[in-house]
């Protein structure tokens, strides 16, 4: 291996991805070969000297794998959009750039986004249940049973179907716009949206580009807690948005609203909205992420809600959108080991004054 530099892959991520790294002479490739988590003990041994590192999103990149490595790594790339599993600052401080994989999984987590407030707000996690357990014979019909509200605008046709609809996005970023985008074919009239600063300019945006929208207004959390029809939780993970949908936030909620929780798990308090189901003062979740995953077990409080439907963090989880995930987190390590532009690199520069 002597005069290359050595990039320790800890997954399998597919041979296209494989094939950009293999394929640079400059670089030995270190593989986890089996399509398992790595053992931190093999990670540990194999990025002994290495100039990159390309983990998947979960894997800890603490100052314990960082030491192991020692001085000649120069790029930590992760196969996610978010990267609160690294230590930003530790790498700040040793000049270690971050590479991650941002746009490539909008259109597919904007899909599942979508396809849960559908699915929450029509009752298809408990209704799912009855067919799967063969009950579906044993519960008689009635004009009103499984009924749900409806996401959408029926028209005039309908008197009794809503005429205004509000989208509440708890973050406006790249996916929430993606979002809105999808759900003004059903009729969306409003939008309600949180933002670290003033966002006039992309309030006006919106409403020029879609023109069948009444309003876009940036809004405080309980502003949109309470004028949401249906809440989209779409903002970074971390310590700024830990709990950032809890009790005091569900109960200020309309009692036929729906959640949906595509970010991360820690940003909504699990046993409040437990709780906000099972005293109703929501409608229904649809959640692709939940604290503590994967360790969710069936006897887990949000699991045992029938109104609360739960997918195992899927929402990336296309061939294509993968597929660009794991190419693009490739050619972010080779770049950086070359110390040349990555795709997708984040500003480490904020933490430098605190080192």
């Amino acid at each position: 291996m002597s005069g290359k530099s050595k990039v320790v892959v800890i997954r399998h991520i597919g041979d296209e991805a494989l094939g950009i790294i293999q394929a640079n002479p400059n670089i030995d490739l270190v593989l986890w070969k089996e399509d398992t988590q790595a053992p931190r003990s093999w990670i540990l041994e194999n990025i002994k000297g290495a100039s990159g590192i390309l983990v998947v999103m979960g894997e800890p990149v603490t100052r314990e794998l960082v030491d192991a490595a020692g001085p000649s790594l120069k790029v930590v790339s992760t196969m996610s959009v978010g990267y609160e599993h690294v230590d930003q600052p530790l790498l700040a401080q040793h000049k270690i750039r971050l590479g991650f994989t941002p746009d490539v999984l909008t259109e597919a987590v904007a899909d599942i986004t979508v396809m849960l407030a559908f699915m929450a707000s029509r009752n298809v996690g408990e209704t799912l249940v009855i067919v799967q357990e063969g009950k579906w014979s044993t519960v008689p019909w009635s004009p009103f049973l499984f009924t749900g509200p409806q996401l959408s605008i029926s028209g005039p046709s309908n008197p009794s179907a809503r005429t205004r609809l509000t989208a509440g996005f708890l973050g406006f970023g790249r996916i929430a716009q993606a979002t809105l985008h999808r759900l003004i074919a059903f009729g969306v009239t409003d939008v309600l949206f949180t933002a670290r600063s003033d966002s006039s300019k992309v309030s006006q945006e919106i409403l020029d580009k879609y023109p069948t929208l009444h309003s876009v207004k940036q809004a405080s959390n309980d502003e949109l807690a309470a004028g949401s029809d249906v809440v989209f939780v779409l903002t970074p993970g971390g310590k700024e948005t830990y709990h950032l949908v809890g009790e005091e936030f569900l109960k200020k909620m309309k009692s036929n609203a729906v959640l949906v929780n595509t970010a991360r798990g820690t940003c909504v308090d699990s046993d409040a909205l437990a709780k906000a189901l099972k005293e109703k003062w929501i409608w229904a979740a649809g959640l692709d992420v939940v604290e503590g995953e994967p360790n969710i077990s069936a006897d887990h409080p949000l699991v045992k809600e029938p109104r609360a439907v739960i997918l195992p963090h899927i929402g990336s989880a296309t061939t294509e959108t993968r597929v660009g995930m794991a190419t693009r987190a490739a050619r972010n390590v080779v770049a950086g080991v070359l110390g040349e532009k990555m795709e997708a690199e984040v500003d480490l520069s904020r933490f430098k004054s605190t080192v």
